[in-house]
């Protein structure tokens, strides 16, 4: 066994079974480890989408994602997805395979610091050395799956990588570190708020996610009476169909959310984390009580009125212990502001609007099948659009918010959970950027529907060009216009669609398809003008 074999063993034993990735002769040593030690290599078209994949890997799995690079170019693009894992809170094993030992720190070719590079944008880069590999493996999965969950960089050096292993593989990580109960007195405050209260509203955000009994805040929100609201990455954690939701906040027509917050007597953040929106952005006057694994971020101008910081299941856990409260809300009041927002989503159009194509995806997508998407326009009509009704079914990036996404999400989820139904919902702009991926897709026969949402534009950045009354410029994408989508990508079929009922056939079909299909569906975006900022 070389110390190359024995990462491979420790990392099964986390419970890696596949890592993504592009190869270079430095990386060639940690490939033929996977390859003997059965830990799947991956190939993927860029080094960016093998990190995203490994970030929804590991949203999925509650196993670090693992993503592979050579040194320098490949080390920077594989930044851009570990820089995601780490404002989103995924667990991720970056492992970068570097120069001999003895050249590191020299102007040598393709070199840079690969630890100043990833220091900013990890919980932790470590220098992979013989004598503490397993050691430093160890403490890479341990902090990866601590709270806040995020990604680590480990460097390899090809020469240790070859060289033979001096120790056992590592116990398994168990006995993680765990976040404390938050303090009584808190809990203790948070009930006299909340007892003071006739119209609170609940916002359940992305640190929700990584409950352990996620049934808690259903019995909160329940047995109180409480309307909740929920941020893009929290969606699905409880069932968007339940009569108490109101939808997703901060996408869009958020100015419709904004108002009905505004008419709330106190806001209850549940597991709020303000990096995907800081709540200066949309709460206005009304107080707020932070329920969350780390202290309200704000600029001072929230009126946060008291917090219960710690462990969220021991928190909600000692809340859901207390009486119920008594609140003013109505089933009818509740009911009739979704029902509006819901309209408000979906304005008139002449063409084939985008809240149109969105909804045939959802009609068609079984209920607990996993969308995966990307970052534009499209985000914010799909984030308040959707329905989604169960957990880690709705792939997004929100911390991060970066353009190609959703194809290598798509992709990991597949992978992760085979038996699930998958589709992958993308701008024209993203899916110029990550297209390559299908190849991915096809050589692994992943029965995947990738919807392209064709518009011809940047659509979110045009709709701020004009919004800032700038000349519309640089924003325009060449996309074939009405002639359509050739007859294949990378040996992937590819038609187009122009109507509700088109892409209705055409993606009945590509769900009942033994392999990745793609839909372009040529939409009109003018109503996005109505709905993304409004």
């Amino acid at each position: 066994m070389n110390n190359a074999d024995l990462i491979v063993e420790t990392l099964k034993q986390a419970g890696i079974d596949h890592g993504f990735g592009i190869p270079s002769g430095n990386v060639l040593p940690l490939m033929e480890a996977m390859r003997a030690g059965g830990l799947d290599f991956v190939l993927t078209a860029h080094e960016g989408s093998a990190a995203f994949a490994a970030d929804a890997t590991g949203r999925l799995t509650g196993r670090p994602g693992l993503c592979i690079a050579t040194l320098g170019p490949g080390a920077t693009n594989l930044a851009t997805g570990v820089g995601c894992a780490f404002l989103d809170r995924s667990p991720l094993i970056a492992i970068t395979c570097n120069l001999n030992t003895d050249q590191l720190g020299r102007r040598m070719q393709m070199a840079i610091d690969h630890h100043a590079l990833f220091q900013p944008i990890t919980k932790a880069s470590l220098a992979l050395r013989d004598g503490s590999i397993a050691a430093t493996l160890q403490e890479a999965i341990r902090t990866a799956l601590s709270e806040p969950r995020g990604p680590v960089h480990l460097d390899l050096p090809e020469d240790v990588a070859l060289a033979p292993a001096r120790e056992d593989p590592p116990a398994p990580t168990e006995d993680l570190p765990g976040v404390a109960a938050p303090h009584p007195a808190q809990v203790d405050e948070a009930v006299r708020f909340m007892g003071e209260a006739k119209r609170p509203i609940a916002v359940v955000g992305t640190s929700a996610m990584r409950m352990r009994d996620p049934g808690m805040l259903v019995d909160f929100i329940e047995r109180n009476n409480i309307p909740f609201a929920s941020t893009t990455m929290a969606k699905g954690l409880v069932d968007e169909n339940h009569p108490l939701s109101i939808g997703c906040i901060e996408r869009a027509c958020r100015q419709v959310q904004r108002k009905f917050i505004a008419g709330a007597d106190l806001v209850i953040g549940l597991g709020y984390d303000s990096v995907e929106s800081e709540y200066e952005a949309w709460v206005g006057d009304v107080p707020v009580l932070h329920i969350d694994i780390a202290p309200a971020d704000t600029d001072g101008t929230v009126k946060i009125v008291g917090e219960v910081v710690g462990d969220l299941d021991a928190g909600l856990g000692g809340l859901n212990a207390r009486p119920a409260i008594s609140t003013d809300w109505t089933a009818e009041e509740i009911a009739a502001h979704r029902e509006a927002f819901h309209k408000a989503l979906r304005p008139a159009a002449d063409g084939f609007a985008p809240h149109q194509a969105i909804d045939v995806v959802r009609e068609l997508l079984p209920a607990d099948g996993i969308l995966a998407f990307d970052v534009g326009a499209h985000t914010h009509q799909i984030a308040s659009q959707w329905t989604a009704t169960a957990p880690r079914t709705f792939l997004i990036t929100n911390g991060w918010s970066s353009m190609g996404f959703g194809l290598p999400a798509a992709i990991a989820a597949k992978l992760a959970r085979p038996e699930m139904p998958v589709v992958c919902l993308v701008g024209d702009g993203c899916f110029q950027m990550t297209c390559g991926e299908l190849a991915v897709a096809k050589r692994l026969g992943l029965a995947i529907p990738f919807v392209v949402l064709d518009d011809s534009w940047l659509s979110l950045i045009r709709i701020k060009q004009e919004r800032r009354q700038y000349g519309i410029y640089g924003t325009e994408l060449d996309t074939g216009g009405p002639v359509g989508p050739p007859a294949h990508y990378f040996g992937v079929p590819a038609e187009g669609v122009a109507t509700p009922d088109e892409l209705e056939k055409a993606l009945a079909a590509a769900l009942a398809a033994d392999g990745p299909r793609v839909i372009e569906a040529r939409v009109d975006p003018a109503h996005y003008m109505e709905t993304v900022f409004d």
